[in-house]
């Protein structure tokens, strides 16, 4: 009997695994299509063999990840032992791992048809509530009105089919690993199996790419305007790793948890008198002192991505990074508010404070149940259709993202645009370089139907693949106003060229929409800072604001008093307030900027005209960095404690103070 060496065993194992895989993928895709064809009427009209082709691509290239799950178990505990222990008899593992894959494949399968047809999703987070239904009606539903003794018949006998073919190709015979007369060729052999190896594994974790700029996962994987195609794409492993992932984040939401009374009491005293009703929005409740600029015709508020405050301050001014947008903060028509703060610490945080208007108390209003029931009172878009707009959202990445498309139409914006609905000609995992999606909203304007449009940005962000030397970028001007510890930091001059991009696109946008309708109003915000730095250890106004600019016909530099701070949920109110007529009803969390609102805070600071801080802290500094003594920390504690309880009771309890 002939005696294989390890590296033998490793060489017929290997290929034994990439069976298992080339197999799993190959049912992946078989079962997308069983998918597709089964529920071909949820198809939009509008979409064609192209749209389906595209979706069936992605769904393999992300399917790759899918099927490498089984892969990996199979090379660990089948592979690697045969090898290390030289026996066969831990190859039955593969086979086993195998067949148990298969059965869940197809369970799965069988599970999301109906699934889908309930919800008109993949599985979702909605899995989890399954143990907190009433089981016994659970099941009768299935077995009435889902055939279940069908199913589960279907899914044995299609189950046993497939095990039975993986059996017989696993069967089949490996090549045997080339032997060679000289040390070198042998090692060289061995060596270059190994990197293929370890490049099939990036590849594979990548979902068809060796690098994170052009990888695939659920978030970004939905490329097409159908939901349903989109839905296809997502296979059952995925979605169920998106519904972990999802559950995972809301479930991580800590929240602030009070009761009804103490809701009457943080509402009174935000309201300045007791509450009359039991609803929450009473507390919400504010009246327009009257319009303090001509209305204009479209209203845009962009949100750049990692666009931070510090790169606009005057001792930063020799890097140049900053030079579009400070040039408009410097038109007499422009207003830059510097003491304003992000809603949290990452870009969904912004999100949902702007289209929602509420403050971030780790609830995740994006995936939460509340926020797909109705309008929350405070939310952007249906105030700003009474004023006579329609609302548009506009953002460079995948509408899958964070949920945002399905999120922002929920409460109340007239369309979404996203990848995929405009032409892009260069972007990264993460969407489109911001010309092509500033390009599209200009396009995209109507000069007789006045807009809002609420524009979110990608460019500044990981894995930063904007051509910057195309663009114009002049690093060696960076280099030069570079501290001594920055200059040879490439990491650092690529972010920082590409928030120079980002600016450069948000000027040169406003710029040209200012001079087509010169009537229009612009907010420029960040989504967050606190990413990138030249200090090591900066100050905290520098590490978390970003800024807030108004521009457009009728502002000035008198339009909102000087002593003001704020954060995303001041803007929907500081809008309404501009534009309204005297008397005209809004809801907000936040309090205008007109009107003098003086805090602002995200998940872990808090902001007033002259100081920031941390909310679990409790000391003040200036912005500048040094101690400041002027501020009642106790009255900003209660302040932030009172409008976050109300945000969390509005999302976890619904409107009513009960």
């Amino acid at each position: 009997m002939l005696i294989l060496s390890r590296w033998e065993i490793f060489f017929r194992n290997i290929q034994q695994d990439l069976k298992l895989y080339v197999f799993i993928l190959g049912l992946l895709c078989i079962l997308r299509v069983g998918f597709i064809a089964i529920l071909y009427s949820y198809i939009n009209a509008q979409s064609t063999i192209s749209d389906i082709l595209i979706s069936l691509f992605y769904g393999l290239r992300i399917s790759l990840k899918s099927a490498a799950v089984v892969a990996l178990f199979s090379f660990v505990f089948s592979t690697l032992l045969c090898s290390l222990l030289r026996s066969q008899k831990f190859e039955k593992i593969r086979m086993v791992l195998g067949s148990i894959y298969v059965t869940l494949l197809i369970t799965l399968f069988h599970a999301r048809i109906p699934f889908y047809q309930e919800f008109h999703t993949g599985f979702n987070q909605m899995i989890f509530n399954t143990l907190n239904d009433d089981i016994v009606a659970l099941f009768y539903t299935l077995v009435a009105d889902y055939n279940l003794p069908v199913l589960l018949i279907s899914t044995a006998v299609i189950s046993y089919i497939f095990c039975r073919i993986l059996t017989k190709i696993l069967a089949t015979g490996t090549f045997t690993a080339p032997r060679f007369s000289q040390g070198y060729q042998k090692m060289m052999f061995r060596l270059g199996v190994v990197v293929i190896v370890f490049l099939f594994m990036v590849f594979t974790r990548f979902g068809g790419s060796l690098t994170y700029a052009h990888s695939l996962h659920w978030e970004n994987a939905t490329v097409s305007k159908d939901d349903f195609l989109n839905e296809a794409i997502i296979d059952d492993i995925q979605a169920l790793n998106r519904a972990y992932g999802i559950q995972k984040r809301v479930s991580e939401g800590t929240g602030i948890k009070v009761d009804a009374g103490k809701i009457r009491i943080y509402g009174a005293q935000l309201k300045g008198s007791a509450l009359t009703t039991n609803e929450v929005d009473e507390v919400f409740s504010k009246h327009a002192e009257g319009a303090r600029i001509p209305k204009p015709k479209h209203i845009f508020v962009i949100i750049g991505e990692s666009f931070a405050q510090w790169p606009l301050r005057e001792e930063y001014s020799s890097l140049h990074i900053a030079d579009g947008v400070k040039g408009i903060i410097a038109r007499e028509n422009a207003i830059h508010i510097p003491a304003f703060v992000p809603n949290g610490a990452f870009t969904p945080m912004a999100v949902t404070a702007v289209v929602s208007g509420l403050s971030d108390v780790s609830l995740y209003p994006n995936y939460h149940p509340e926020s797909y029931k109705g309008l929350y009172s405070t939310a952007i878009a249906p105030q700003m259709r009474k004023l006579g707009y329609k609302t548009n959202f506009w953002y460079g990445g995948a509408s899958s993202w964070e949920r945002i498309k399905a999120f922002t139409l929920a409460q109340g914006f007239d369309n979404f645009y996203g990848m995929g609905d405009f032409v892009s000609k260069s972007g990264n995992v993460w969407g489109s370089d911001d010309r092509y999606l500033f390009d599209a909203i200009a396009a995209s304007l109507d000069s007789d139907v006045p807009t809002l449009n609420v524009i979110l940005t990608v460019s500044n962000h990981a894995p930063y693949s904007v051509d910057l030397a195309q663009e114009g970028f002049n690093e060696s001007q960076v280099i030069a106003a570079l501290p001594a510890d920055g200059k040879e930091d490439k990491d650092l001059i690529k972010r920082l060229g590409h928030y120079w991009y980002t600016d450069q696109q948000i000027a040169k946008f406003v710029l040209k929409m200012q001079e087509q309708y010169p009537d229009s109003l612009f907010v420029i915000t960040g989504d967050h800072a606190d990413r990138t730095n030249i200090s090591k250890t900066p100050t905290t106004f520098d590490r978390y604001t970003i800024p807030l600019l108004l521009y457009g016909k009728g502002i000035n530099k008198q339009i909102i008093p000087q002593n003001v701070a704020g954060s995303h949920i001041n803007i929907a109110p500081t809008l309404i307030e501009l534009i309204a007529p005297l008397g005209f009803e809004y809801y907000a969390e936040g309090k205008s900027l007109t009107r003098g609102s003086d805090i602002g805070f995200s998940h872990n600071v808090w902001i007033t005209p002259n100081a920031i801080g941390k909310i679990q802290g409790e000391a003040a500094e200036s912005f500048t960095g040094g101690v400041e003594t002027g501020v009642d920390r106790a009255s900003v504690q209660q302040s932030v404690e009172a409008m976050r309880a109300l945000a969390w009771w509005r999302i976890e309890k619904g409107k009513m103070i009960k």
